[in-house]
């Protein structure tokens, strides 16, 4: 039987099929179903065609197929950086615009202005794909990490959002929907979120086992992947190295039973680099790479980042996968590539013009993309300390500043991150903010008699000390053990640049200190001598605008944090134990925290009044709203980060501490009042039974908790929960 006809015109640079062309197959018409078009697409595939789409380029020649690959982009595509996420050797570096690390962003408790970073970097990631002038990169973007940072000694601790799983929940939704755009029937590109599931180790992560029960998988490490697949409508994701109970994640069964069957995820499953191997040599989980690439087939992967086509073409030519189960894979691959408009006329995505006109420039040149850099910046920094009102400062007050900092006048590029149009240094920030009237010196710290003879003579020191997000050393390698990144751990949270300070301090009783950090440290003496500290990630192109402008006033600072900082290590459980009830993260932590989940200070006051719950009485499938008046308290306008907390006073099972489950970010203008409301559905209540396999209402009574940070509750009051 002869294939029907259509005739279809169109102009564009995406499409798969010639200008003015006719379609020859179903699969190309855009008026059919998509699944009925991937039926048809499949159907004409050959078993070499269909293995080589296992790979990150889904793309058949033969039948004018075009697929796209994947690129980085956790705050900011990455087309350069440190990582070499340029592409093929010889490719130059793309300059696009870079936000704050991962944990920056968390710190802004702001999943709207999330939204705003990820459009724009959505954008430039169309932009650079589809210019003429560029055509490089792809449109699967890997982000957000959606795992939690449930052990400030992670190496990759940068990338995540935080450690309470509400909260990294609606930001990665935030971030998701900002890639994939507004527009009903695209994406502008595609969200893989990785890595799935409890990849929160470095050392041995190649063959480790994160073990806890399937309470926990459901209650916390799986929390955020749901709601960015139920809630953001991501449909790609990224497996982690390691194993869960001892299965590797790349072949767990949790894939299709709970991800697909309970979340309706039906998209790419892609391996991390090297995954396929491992399960072989790492995890010894199968005894050779074709049974290992039928065990990751059949869990549902349907792209390797490996030397996967030997090992799959020999899985299939020994039965071990049919061509069904690899025609059934291949679907996911092939929804998310129509929803990129991969297989349509480039007419009806309204996405497919980005990049043709060039008359406006580069986007990460353009003012407005700069201007979201400094604002995500200003939102995410962190004042942990203000003893006498040392900031902000006034710069008609000051003759001479000394900066002082081993990496005080760079600004530090992770592992991730792509290479910045251009970059302010906290050195640059604060000498431009402070005027020509101020005289503002630089020394590194590194010789320390040359540093504290400036700070001496100096009216103020700032001392910006902090890690370096690469380490400045090879792949794992980092010479201090307070260091960490991708494929190594730390050893240490104690801070060896806060020598500096201590130094510094000594002669010059007005210092503060600026802790330019990737994750938490035990910078206890700094905490308690300093008089004033403020705390903020790496990898900004606005890094040290922002800075100066909460330095100066500018900003009323008002990040809060999204882990908690022990006091000590001992604090900590073993590294390797991942079940948090043993005392880990703010939920269960058993001892006094150096600063607390949810922390943050301003330069004003607020003061909480008139908490409401809208019944005192919530039944199973029903919900409250929890309103409070908060009022700004001080001369200065500012934002307030409201944190709504529960705690179960009469559960039948072992609940949290305290669980974060609603929390907003409002601006309030000096000796004003705002009326903050936060919904609470009784389903946020629930616990996960492992008997029945679901999720239970219970009765109880839950204590609704409002304040400015988990240790710090203004109001509360008990409702009463029914089934």
């Amino acid at each position: 039987m002869k294939s029907k006809i259509i005739a279809i015109c169109w102009t564009g640079v995406l499409t798969a099929i010639p200008l003015c062309a006719q379609s020859q197959y179903p699969f190309q018409n855009p008026s059919l179903p998509a699944e009925q078009r991937i039926t048809d697409l499949i159907s004409r595939m050959t078993i070499q065609e269909k293995i080589d789409c296992l790979g990150t380029d889904p793309s058949v020649p033969r039948l004018g197929v075009k697929g796209t690959r994947h690129v980085e982009g956790l705050h900011g595509l990455a087309l350069g950086g440190p990582g070499h996420w340029e592409g093929r050797k010889g490719e130059t570096v793309i300059p696009t615009t870079q936000f704050p690390q991962s944990r920056g962003l968390g710190q802004t408790w702001d999943p709207a202005l999330l939204e705003q970073a990820a459009a724009v970097e959505g954008y430039e990631t169309r932009y650079a794909y589809q210019s003429p002038k560029y055509h490089r990169g792809g449109l699967v973007v890997r982000a957000p990490n959606a795992d939690l940072s449930r052990d400030p000694r992670w190496g990759r601790s940068e990338e995540s959002y935080g450690e309470d799983p509400y909260l990294v929940g609606t930001l990665a939704v935030g971030f998701v929907r900002g890639l994939q755009g507004g527009s009903l029937h695209y994406w502008q590109t595609a969200s893989l979120m990785k890595h799935f599931l409890a990849n929160s180790n470095e050392d041995g992560r190649d063959g480790s086992s994160s073990n806890f029960d399937t309470r926990l998988f459901h209650e916390y490490y799986s929390v955020p992947f749901r709601m960015g697949i139920e809630e953001g409508l991501s449909n790609a994701f990224m497996t982690a190295y390691n194993a869960w109970n001892h299965i590797p994640m790349a072949a767990q069964p949790v894939l299709k039973d709970v991800v697909m069957k309970d979340w309706g995820f039906n998209g790419i499953i892609c391996t991390d680099a090297g995954a396929l191997t491992n399960m072989v040599t790492a995890h010894h989980y199968y005894p050779s790479l074709d049974k290992a690439a039928a065990g990751a087939l059949h869990a549902g992967v349907n792209q390797f980042l490996d030397k996967y086509k030997q090992p799959v073409q020999q899985a299939y030519d020994e039965k071990l996968i049919t061509d069904a189960e690899i025609n059934e894979n291949l679907r996911g691959v092939f929804r998310v590539m129509i929803k990129l408009g991969m297989l349509d006329p480039a007419s009806m995505n309204p996405y497919a013009s980005i990049g043709s006109d060039a008359s406006k420039g580069d986007p990460w040149d353009w003012a407005d993309h700069k201007a979201l850099a400094r604002k995500v910046t200003d939102e995410s920094i962190v004042l942990l300390k203000n003893d006498g009102s040392m900031l902000p400062l006034d710069a008609t007050r000051l003759r001479s500043i000394a900066v002082i900092g081993p990496y005080a006048d760079k600004v530090l590029l992770d592992w991730y991150s792509g290479t910045p149009p251009y970059s302010i240094s906290p050195l640059e920030g604060i000498r431009k903010r402070a005027g020509a009237g101020v005289d503002v010196q630089f020394a590194t710290g590194y010789d320390l008699d040359a540093a504290t003879a400036l700070a001496k003579k100096s009216d103020l020191a700032i001392v910006v000390i902090g890690n370096h997000p690469t380490c400045n050393a090879g792949w794992a390698k980092c010479p201090l053990p307070s260091d960490g990144k991708e494929a190594i751990d730390r050893k240490s949270l104690t801070l060896e640049q806060e020598e500096i300070a201590k130094r510094v301090y000594a002669v010059n009783p007005h210092t503060i200190v600026v802790l330019n950090a990737s994750f938490p440290f035990t910078v206890n003496w700094t905490a308690q001598n300093i008089p004033a500290i403020v705390e903020m990630t790496h990898n900004s192109e606005e890094e040290g605008d922002g800075l100066a402008d909460v330095l100066f006033g500018d900003y009323n600072p008002a990040g809060r944090l999204t882990q908690t900082w022990p006091a000590s290590m001992d604090q900590l459980p073993p590294m390797m134990d991942y079940n948090i009830r043993h005392g880990r993260t703010y939920m269960y932590f058993k001892g006094k925290p150096l600063y607390p989940f949810g922390y943050g200070l301003s330069y004003t006051s607020f003061a909480y009044s008139k908490l409401k719950v809208s019944t005192s009485k919530l039944k199973a499938g029903e919900s409250v709203v929890v309103s409070v008046e908060v009022k700004n308290t001080g001369k200065r306008p500012g934002d307030e980060v409201v944190q709504l907390y529960v705690t179960h006073l009469g559960s039948q099972v072992e609940r949290p501490l305290e669980e974060l489950k609603g929390f907003a970010r409002v601006s309030i203008p000096a000796g004003k009042k705002r009326m903050v409301k936060m919904p609470l559905k009784a389903s946020n209540l629930a616990y996960w039974d492992d008997a029945t396999q679901k999720w239970v209402v219970e009765a109880d009574q839950v204590a609704i908790k409002v304040g400015s940070a988990s240790d710090n509750i203004k109001l509360q009051k008990t409702i009463e929960v029914t089934k």
